[in-house]
């Protein structure tokens, strides 16, 4: 599969992102800068990465969420190709309406960084099916508005439509989030969101590979 990697002034995570897609699918990712207006139509996954885009002036993620390169986004979306945002990625495209609910400052007013536990609530989604349901795995951290809320008739909906696919578990939640969410989908599956760190746990010079099977799903390198 072909995959690309935004690039966004403010961003700091996009080598981590482009390196972790070029271990797993054995090439490196295009990488697409944010006056772009068109990604190329076969490109099969599209990553945003963390960081924080243009300082988080207004709104963490509110003037990428803006940029000509989302709109690209949007319409590769629209035509099913995979999404996912990561952390600052995850604030963009809840910016960008391609995700429901918003993303507010921790609960603590502190900046977060550390381990956390996630739990596989949805493992039939395309970037969790090398998960078993209800598995646990650890994840870092590192936001300052990471806290998820929703109307309650969104989340409502959200539960029921199982799009919450990783809730934090066993006491770590880091940000206060409803329902100890942590990562989303939208109606369709093929956009998720999460705040959690997936990329930077993937071999064992990270100490774990727990985010490995994310990138191995929406890459299609697992068994169907």
């Amino acid at each position: 599969m072909k995959s690309a990697v935004l690039l966004l002034p403010g961003l700091n995570r996009d080598r981590d992102m482009i390196a972790a897609l070029t271990k797993i699918a054995g090439t490196p990712p295009l990488t697409v800068w944010q006056t772009e207006t068109e990604i190329p139509a076969d490109t099969d996954l599209i990553v945003i990465p963390g960081g924080f885009s243009y300082g988080d002036y207004l709104r963490c993620g509110a003037i990428a969420a803006r940029m000509p390169v989302m709109q690209a986004v949007r319409d590769a979306a629209g035509r099913g190709t995979r999404v996912i945002g990561v952390c600052n990625g995850f604030q963009i495209l809840l910016e960008a309406g391609l995700l429901p609910g918003a993303l507010m400052r921790n609960a603590s007013l502190k900046f977060v960084c550390r381990e956390v536990k996630l739990q596989v609530v949805n493992a039939q989604t395309a970037f969790t099916r090398a998960y078993a349901k209800d598995q646990v795995i650890r994840c870092p951290v590192a936001h300052h508005d990471g806290n998820y809320f929703a109307e309650v008739d969104t989340l409502k909906r959200i539960e029921d439509n199982r799009q919450v696919v990783f809730r934090y578990a066993e006491g770590t939640n880091p940000n206060g989030s409803l329902n100890d969410i942590a990562g989303i989908v939208n109606e369709a599956g093929n956009v998720l969101g999460l705040m959690p760190h997936p990329e930077n746990l993937i071999e064992a010079a990270h100490g774990g590979v727990d985010g490995r099977a994310l990138f191995e799903s929406a890459l299609d390198t697992v068994a169907a």
